[in-house]
């Protein structure tokens, strides 16, 4: 399992450094909430994943059956209800040559992907503080 490591780089007020195992990124808040948007929010990261992992998941599923798909787009927007309920659209274009019952089928995949699933159940954190240094 790879690990994650996020550290305060110290260059904007909310900017993070984010070590994916090779990989360097940047995370950060919009000027709108006192960040500089050097990066992707946090909550642009987990619509990231799930964007991924659905496009991933409908490739994988093309191949194996031996669909004619050229391209899929993911499109993804958050926003909160007036209850404060987090909600997510997810928009996916498929271009290739399907008959409708494929492309329903697709969407059923799509809605099955790991990180969908995952968002869509009680997800347990556990967080421990540790020692001072």
């Amino acid at each position: 399992m790879t690990q994650i490591i996020i550290t305060g780089n110290g260059k904007g007020r909310y900017q993070q450094e984010v070590k994916i195992g090779q990989h360097q990124l940047l995370a950060d808040e919009p000027e709108s909430l006192g960040g500089d948007d050097a990066g992707p929010s946090p909550m642009e990261f987990v619509l990231t994943g799930l964007g991924a992992c659905t496009a991933i998941t409908l490739r994988m599923y093309a191949e194996k059956k031996g669909l004619d798909i050229a391209r899929i787009t993911v499109s993804l927007e958050h926003r909160r209800s007036p209850e404060g309920k987090h909600q997510v659209e997810r928009v996916v274009a498929v271009e290739g040559n399907l008959t409708d019952e494929q492309r329903t089928r697709l969407l059923e995949i799509a809605n099955r992907c790991p990180t969908h699933l995952a968002l869509q159940q009680p997800l347990e954190v556990k967080t421990r503080l540790e020692p001072a240094v």
